[in-house]
């Protein structure tokens, strides 16, 4: 539905756009539009404190267009009973053109171009980045030279979570008929802790019957 606003160059016309404005940020929707700029070339000086919303609204409106407008400015006023008379037609003019008028002229290709740069930018910002991998070797050592290895290692590998994956694995001796379990394992970083792996599930019950201590001997990012 169009919005009509009579006579801003007044008092009373501010008064309206003041009461418009109560709760608003912008004249239609939330972002910057053309109706904002049509109301603000209408508006023919900054309204006073007396009419805060109208006042907030000028600044802000009065800031994107010198964002959009950077050259230096040295303050241009109009007057005279010739720009009276021409305010009028003028005025229906634009009242006549289509509300999607692009004051700025038409969009080139390169703001085209940019444009759709920033939507993409947007797009790929939604996606799920992609966690990282480790390749994990680790030391599993059992409490004496009667712990079965069989059980042990079966009790590594029944420990299932996501982004774990078990390798390769041998047994390897360390002395007085005692050998340790070394194992490769693979880990989503964002899903795998290490260090939780261990203390939560290898060393804990019922794991730490077989297991007593794990050692992390290499740790690499694939």
């Amino acid at each position: 539905m169009a919005l009509t606003f009579s006579d801003l160059h007044t008092e009373e016309g501010v008064k309206s756009l003041e009461e418009h404005l109560v709760g608003k940020t912008y004249i239609s929707g939330d972002q910057l539009s053309v109706d904002d700029v049509k109301v603000y070339a209408a508006v023919s000086k900054k309204p006073t404190d007396a009419f805060s919303n109208a006042s907030r609204w000028y600044d802000c409106v009065a800031s994107h267009l010198a964002k959009s407008f950077p050259g230096k400015a040295v303050g241009v006023s109009i007057g005279g009973s010739a720009a009276a008379q021409a305010e009028a037609p003028a005025s229906a003019a634009a009242d006549e053109d289509d509300d999607d008028m692009d004051l700025f002229g038409d969009e080139t290709e390169e703001e085209k171009k940019a444009a759709e740069e920033r939507e993409a930018a947007k797009k790929d910002t939604k996606k799920p980045k992609e966690s990282g991998k480790s390749s994990v070797l680790m030391e599993v050592k059992p409490w004496d030279d009667e712990t079965d290895m069989k059980k042990l290692e079966a009790c590594v590998r029944a420990v299932e979570m996501p982004g774990l994956l078990w390798g390769a694995s041998k047994l390897v001796p360390v002395g007085y008929g005692i050998k340790k379990l070394t194992i490769m394992l693979t880990i989503v970083d964002d899903l795998v802790s290490p260090d939780n792996l261990i203390e939560d599930y290898l060393t804990s019950e019922p794991n730490n019957e077989y297991i007593q201590s794990v050692d992390i001997v290499a740790f690499n990012k694939i």
